[in-house]
């Protein structure tokens, strides 16, 4: 595998930078945000040493969903063009959601 940021590393990079984005303005801890959707186009290898910078704006909020329209640079090349869902959750609720799943298991 060359050495150069994979795409998981970059979805997971994405994901943050929309966590970033909208923190401030939900009432967090008791309200976070999961990812439901993404989809984008890796277009630039970037090398290791490299600074990778996310641009995005919120496109879209339907009810809880959000939706994002993203960027990403390496300082040579636009690296990659994605979009992003996420919803807002009630953190509590959703844990014991997950509780119970594991417990049933």
């Amino acid at each position: 595998m060359p050495e150069v940021l994979a795409t998981g590393f970059l979805v997971g990079l994405l994901e943050f930078a929309c966590i970033r984005f909208v923190n401030p303005y939900i009432d967090w801890p008791r309200q976070q945000t999961v990812g439901i959707q993404i989809n984008l186009s890796h277009t630039a290898a970037t090398p290791p040493g490299f600074s990778v910078t996310v641009t995005g704006r919120l496109e879209k909020v339907e009810g809880r969903k959000l939706t994002f329209a993203l960027e990403a640079g390496d300082g040579v090349d636009s690296i990659c063009r994605a979009t992003h869902e996420r919803f807002i959750i009630d953190a509590d609720k959703f844990n014991a959601g997950v509780a119970r799943k594991k417990a049933a298991r």
